[in-house]
């Protein structure tokens, strides 16, 4: 099984493209290479193949990269299945993840969300999406500090408070508080528990 998240940059015109894509591109890089695994097509918008398990962390590490911008936030459709037909550009290629993605990307402005996910499992899919509905009410409020530190946590799992306050050139009491107003907690154990169900869904 895979995950294909389908998604856009919300006032993308309110910063030039340069601030949010330069490290976008960078993360994207980290999952595989471009046009076989993920693309920025039509300015603001983009496809990217990931392992089911590590869709909901990697649809995170978005919004926060993203939400590390002021003014800016991303809207990402998680489609989780199979890929019948895989071609050279991953916008060409195929299978129930890639119209799972499609569809759900497609009602997200109309449910007035920034994320959701579907998996063909309807009995799944309304349980995880009344869980990210309840996880966006403190992500889709990141101020930018916040996201910036939850985007490096999950980036860098293992990496010590003080390494990261010495990065940040600030104290690590301030790290400390950040992630708190983060609810870096609640981040992790959502997604410890999402691995967990995922593998069993499948």
């Amino acid at each position: 099984m895979i995950a294909i998240l389908t998604g856009d940059i919300i006032n993308s015109a309110a910063q030039p493209d340069s601030s949010w894509m330069d490290p976008l591109k960078v993360f994207f890089n980290q999952n595989g290479s471009t046009p076989a695994t993920w693309e920025i097509y039509r300015g603001d918008q983009f496809q990217l193949k990931v392992p089911a398990a590590d869709a909901l962390k990697v649809a995170i590490q978005c919004k926060a990269i993203i939400r590390s911008h002021s003014e800016l936030d991303v809207r990402i459709g998680i489609g989780i299945g199979e890929e019948s037909h895989k071609a050279e550009r991953i916008s060409e290629s195929n299978g129930t993840a890639y119209q799972r993605s499609g569809r759900t990307f497609g009602v997200l402005k109309k449910k007035k969300s920034t994320l959701m996910l579907s998996t063909g499992s309807s009995e799944f899919d309304e349980t995880w999406n009344l869980i990210l509905a309840l996880g966006l009410n403190f992500m889709d409020h990141w101020s930018p500090v916040s996201a910036e530190i939850t985007a490096l946590s999950l980036a860098h799992p293992n990496r010590s408070q003080m390494a990261f306050a010495r990065q940040l050139d600030i104290k690590q009491s301030a790290i400390s508080q950040r992630r708190k107003r983060a609810r870096w907690k609640l981040v992790t154990s959502m997604l410890s528990h999402y691995e967990k169900q995922i593998l069993n869904l499948f």
